[in-house]
């Protein structure tokens, strides 16, 4: 029998809250474990209340006031008969609340464990400061119809289902700005979603989404008497869920002029001297040698790192490129940049946005060094040798660029190797995306053909789940996933169904099936993606191509270039407010005209093979500095599995990953992979190299290439400093192993700096000692 609790007194006279929880109090301390309470707007009933035996407790509570089971433990359970107004549920520590009718304002607010489950609507800022502590279970907070405005705002982790039932008419079944300053969680919602806040997704459910809901709405519905609704909410084409953006997607911003930066960021300073003291007890002459000199020269070769090497997220070090081509040594040359990249014609040479040639110094003098041309150099070069067999067993999950430059690299270190791929053939986006007009079809397949040749194993029409992924992973010593991002993000404007997604558009137009388009065509997102749907479009007959984006296109300028000589525009900042048969309106009430719309804003990967706890808050891998999965060793992550990037991006992680995984194979500890230090210009001596006519310069072999190339921070041994040297105090020494390296003899050195002035490389560098 439960205990009953009344909130009247004998003359039925509404007691305060303070008496009627000493009356729950006292019925506890008595052994009493399931309650009964009759209230009249009294507050903060069920919890935190626990007995010493850790029996649980259950509460059935009618009329309740503010703040019905906050601050629940687990271990209770309170049913309300009704509806609850404010803060029910609030700080929920573990309890589980259900509401037979609506709640106030607030409900489930900072809940940070157990579960909440609301028969009817939730009020205004309701799921806010939701949370999530990794020691416990996800809070969930279940809602059957909507939400008021500002809901989940500033959410950092659980779980909200809202189900939107009865609700179709509705602008929107969250309110207005939902979702702001939301960096965690996942809310799952059906039907209409206006309004949201810009820092997050709207995304299409994945498998594991879609077992999470069909697994736990049953017992939502059990719970608010509402079973026969289990068919009709667990129709999944009408859910969606809501992901927080990244922090690298929350802060993209355009970079500034340089009139912008001088006008606003610019603050000036000044250069204050130490007051130095001296014991007098040695006077040196005006030039000296040895102890007296004021500086003294260091041989710094390869201290810093050149800035064509270090802006390449591929890692390829071109001066060492350049340096062996200069030396005669053409097939070693084209051997080292093998080592780093699967891809030195296909990327490189076609495709990269070549952020090597934005850093080179030569592009001070004249024009960059001409990375494109040196890459397509590498295109029929045999791989280098493989090393011995180790007998290791590696899977790599995704045949993209990053998943094949993992593979190439394991497979170069001796391991054997096997890619799944779920298309028809690897080379992901490479293939499936990229306009022919940018990816010449011959350079993509050789390399890819150059691939296979050194072993490694390829199973393409093979999708991955999680049954096959835990075979895989029972299977081999070290797992790679890098099944890239293929869900396209959706902004949930007003006819956003009716809108095309860019990369299903792109895919189809490889893959030669023609898709049509209209005549007017507008693509929302003018980053090279963007630019790629727009060659696309053109490509199907478009005649009128227009790319909006709401800040400065992200597009690289030779990218931007293309659409436009095609007749293509590209306008910022646009805001779409809906789209129409009309068109694309946009929030300042313009129409532009479209037959269709192309959205290309980025993607999201489809992770719903690995656990949940693999993934962070926002969806993605949660890998530490050596890109291992934090709770699952011996199993990487790269690419757009762990955040968006570049082709390059991705072929760097496979790479850098790929000696991750030969360390941990071995039994050896993983230490994080750090770029040199990039040289500074002021080391370098520019003035040395005759400029070539910018407006003549055309390269008609990147062999030549070597005449200019700076070899900035790496030694070209062109022995200058020997020469110059007035004292003749450097030598040039030869090693046993081949190399060399210039040493300054400090006898005779008087510290005058000219070598380190005549470095055309800057690898000379002189330490004051005063």
């Amino acid at each position: 029998m439960a205990a009953i609790i009344s909130g009247f007194d004998q003359n039925k006279r509404r007691i305060s809250t303070q008496q009627l929880l000493q009356k729950i109090y006292q019925a506890l301390e008595a052994g009493e474990t399931e309650f009964e309470v009759t209230s009249s707007g009294h507050h903060d009933i069920g919890g935190p209340l626990w007995t010493e035996d850790g029996s649980p407790l259950k509460f059935v509570v009618k009329n309740p006031g503010q703040r019905v089971g906050s601050f629940g433990l687990e271990g209770t359970e309170i049913i309300v008969k009704g509806s609850a107004p404010a803060d029910a549920g609030w700080l929920n520590a573990g309890a589980e609340l259900t509401l037979l009718g609506d709640g106030g304002d607030t409900t489930a607010h900072c809940a940070a464990s157990g579960k909440i489950f609301v028969a009817g609507r939730v009020g205004t800022r309701s799921g806010s400061l939701m949370k999530r502590d990794p020691a416990y279970d996800n809070p969930e907070f279940w809602v059957l119809k909507n939400t008021g405005s500002f809901s989940f705002e500033f959410m950092g982790g659980g779980i909200g289902v809202i189900c939107g039932y009865g609700c179709e008419d509705l602008p929107s079944i969250l309110g207005d700005r939902a979702c702001v300053g939301m960096v965690g969680g996942t809310i799952y919602v059906r039907g209409p979603v206006q309004g949201l806040s810009d820092e997050v997704w709207l995304l299409d459910l994945d498998d594991a989404d879609k077992t999470f809901l069909s697994t736990n709405m049953p017992v939502f519905l059990n719970k608010i008497g509402r079973p026969e609704l289990e068919a009709e909410l667990t129709d999944f084409r009408q859910w969606q869920k809501i992901l927080a953006k990244t922090y690298e997607e929350r802060n993209v911003r355009s970079r500034i002029t340089l009139r912008e930066f001088r006008h606003q960021k610019w603050v000036s300073g000044g250069i204050f001297g130490d007051v130095v003291t001296d014991d007098y007890t040695h006077v040196a002459g005006l030039v000296n040698a040895g102890d007296d000199r004021i500086k003294i020269p260091h041989w710094q070769d390869k201290r810093f790192g050149a800035p064509c090497q270090v802006a390449c997220p591929s890692n390829i070090p071109t001066q060492d490129r350049i340096n062996l081509l200069r030396q005669g040594k053409y097939a070693e040359a084209l051997e080292l940049v093998l080592k780093y990249s699967p891809f030195p014609a296909s990327v490189c040479g076609e495709v990269c946005p070549n952020l090597c040639m934005d850093a080179c110094s030569r592009r001070y003098v004249d024009k960059p060094v001409a990375m494109k041309e040196l890459g397509r150099l590498s295109l029929d070069a045999p791989p280098p040798e493989l090393r011995p067999d180790t007998g290791k067993h590696v899977a790599v999950i995704g045949g993209g660029p990053g998943g094949l430059s993992a593979a190439w690299q394991l497979r170069l270190l001796g391991h054997d190797v096997t890619v799944f791929e779920a298309d028809e053939e690897i080379g992901g986006k490479l293939r499936q995306a990229i306009p022919t007009e940018r990816l010449p079809a011959n350079s993509l397949t050789s390399e890819i053909k150059r691939i296979k040749d050194v072993g490694v194993k390829v199973e393409v029409n093979t999708k991955v789940d999680a049954s096959r992924f835990q075979s895989i992973r029972d299977n081999n010593d070290a797992v790679i996933i890098a099944s890239g991002a293929h869900n396209a993000v959706i902004i949930p404007f007003p006819g956003h169904e009716r809108m095309k997604k860019g990369l299903d558009f792109l895919k189809q137009v490889n893959a030669g099936k023609q898709p049509k388009v209209g005549k007017r065509v507008v693509v929302i997102g003018a980053g090279n993606a963007g630019m790629d749907v727009c060659l696309g479009a053109y490509a199907m007959g478009a005649e009128k191509v227009v790319a909006i984006d709401i800040q400065r296109p992200a597009a690289y300028k030779h990218e931007i270039d293309g659409v436009k000589a095609l007749g293509g525009e590209i306008r910022w900042p646009v805001f779409t407010e809906k789209v129409t048969e009309e068109g694309l309106w946009t929030k300042d009430g313009e129409l532009i005209e479209a037959d269709d719309v192309i959205i290309a804003i980025g993607e999201r990967p489809d992770l719903s093979y690995v656990p949940r706890e693999w993934l962070t808050d926002r969806g993605m891998m949660d890998v530490d500095d050596c890109n291992q999965v934090v709770q699952a060793k011996g199993v990487f992550a790269i690419g757009d599995t762990i955040q968006p990037g570049l082709l390059t991006h991705a072929i760097g992680g496979g790479q850098e990953t790929a000696l991750q995984i030969d360390d941990f194979l071995a039994g050896r500890d993983l230490t994080p992979i750090v770029k040199p230090e990039m040289i500074n210009q002021s080391c370098l001596s520019k003035e040395l190299f005759k400029p070539r006519n910018r407006g003549k310069f055309c390269v008609t072999d990147a062999k030549d290439e070597t005449l200019r190339c700076i070899s900035c921070g790496t030694c070209r041994d062109c022995s200058m400093c020997l020469e110059a040297c007035p004292e003749g105090a450097i030598r040039r020494v030869e090693k046993d192993d081949g190399t060399f390296e210039y040493v300054s003899d400090d006898d005779v050195c008087i510290g005058c700096s000219i070598c380190a002035g005549i470095c055309p490389c800057g690898v000379w560098a002189m330490e004051i000692t005063v």
